[in-house]
């Protein structure tokens, strides 16, 4: 990297020509549907019937190497029927990020439950242990960590401490299909398991869950709470008596979502890594320049994918300039970077409400969140092979960091 390019140029902030001149609109496109899906969708469409999603759910299952799955209407749908499998008492926590969208949360207040909030490290997005540590409770019956657009959380340490408490062990997957731990993929470290099928997701089919099980009772209990007549469950399963009327819920997914789903399902490995490729292309030449780092664990036991963003990390004492600032400066350039402020949960009204709960949630302080929402750079997550526009941006970077000091 010639760290000094751009040293001679005119910041296009201040009126100079900006870095990134090249058409940015397919760069970041997704989902990315071509014509399996769009004849898959169209074989439905002329010969409707529910087909696509025993297929679905079969081929996921065979993809995870679990023993049950059941595929919903979407993440949110999903979770919902996780939390009335636990078949938890009321009045049971869970600990869970603040730092994750609010379908981890929100949903399990429908069966008494509440959430203990976690903070994340600032350096992965995920679950803190040594956080989470010190929230435990009496009532403190599961963990749920979220695999945060794509970081594989530290589940073999997360098991470890939920043992030697007696905790429950669940996953929220939903920006993490096909992500690994010691070669063991996530949503398989945990009793259940949820994903999303999302349009933005890395498997997308517009709107789309599932869920992963692996005990008969759970996927029986899940099964029955937001289905009816579709799926048949063993004679011998405990809930196989609800088959016919279900247990209120109608959350089964959409068969053209399903549909979708299978054709995606087929080269997921392949454009996981074509992701990864990409980022560390442009990551790889950005780290080298001061007080720039990016979302990462450091383990190399881990294989990761990327969803939604490429996130970077700022160290203002090392730049010297704000973040805010360098990302107007970016944006001056052409680079569409963004410093994102993430909501956290705790934060919102709803947790503060006693109308809502079993008993109020704790609101805490969570540095670690403020901190991650304080000192990212979001860059767009290209999907495709793009090496001008690589060069670009590498080229936009460099030119803001010669001048920085000009941004102060």
């Amino acid at each position: 990297v010639n760290k000094a390019w751009g040293a001679n140029e005119t910041l296009a902030l201040f009126g100079g020509t900006p870095a990134v001149t090249v058409s940015q609109d397919d760069a970041a496109r997704w989902p990315r549907y071509g014509k399996a899906e769009e004849d898959a969708v169209l074989e439905l469409v002329r010969n409707p019937s529910y087909n696509p999603i025993d297929k679905l759910e079969e081929e996921w299952k065979n993809y995870m190497q679990v023993p049950y799955v059941k595929a919903h209407f979407n993440g949110t749908s999903a979770l919902t029927a996780m939390f009335f499998a636990l078949n938890l008492p009321p009045g049971s926590e869970i600990m869970v990020p603040s730092y994750t969208f609010f379908a981890t949360i929100l949903p399990m207040r429908l069966f008494g439950l509440v959430p203990v909030f976690v903070d994340i490290n600032p350096q992965t997005l995920n679950f803190d242990l040594n956080d989470a540590k010190k929230r435990l409770t009496p009532n403190t019956k599961a963990v749920l960590p979220v695999h945060w657009i794509g970081l594989p959380a530290d589940m073999d340490e997360i098991n470890d401490w939920a043992k030697e408490k007696g905790l429950i062990v669940l996953e929220d997957c939903a920006h993490a299909h096909g992500a690994r731990l010691k070669g063991k993929l996530m949503g398989t470290w945990s009793r259940m398991a949820i994903f999303s099928y999302q349009m933005s997701k890395p498997l997308p089919a517009i709107e789309g869950g599932m869920g992963i099980y692996q005990n008969a009772d759970d996927w029986g209990r899940a099964v029955a709470f937001g289905d009816y007549k579709v799926t048949n469950l063993p004679k011998d399963n405990p809930y196989a008596k609800y088959v016919g009327s279900g247990l209120g819920m109608k959350l089964r997914m959409h068969p053209m979502a399903a549909a979708l789903a299978r054709c995606q399902l087929v080269g997921l490995e392949e454009r996981n890594e074509a992701g990864v490729r990409q980022v560390r292309k442009l990551n790889d030449q950005l780290l080298e320049l001061e007080g720039i780092s990016e979302q990462t664990s450091g383990r190399k036991d881990i294989k990761r994918l990327h969803y939604q963003w490429n996130m970077l990390f700022v160290d203002e004492k090392k730049t010297g300039v704000p973040r805010n600032r360098l990302v107007e400066a970016l944006r001056a350039e052409g680079v569409r970077a963004d410093g994102v402020h993430y909501t956290l949960q705790h934060e919102l009204p709803v947790y503060a409400e006693d109308e809502w709960w079993h008993h109020k949630p704790i609101i805490p302080e969570l540095p670690g969140s403020k901190q991650a929402n304080d000192t990212n750079i979001a860059l767009p997550y290209f999907t495709t092979e793009v090496p001008e526009l690589i060069e670009q941006y590498v080229k936009a970077f460099q030119k803001v960091w010669a001048h920085r000091k000009e941004l102060v």
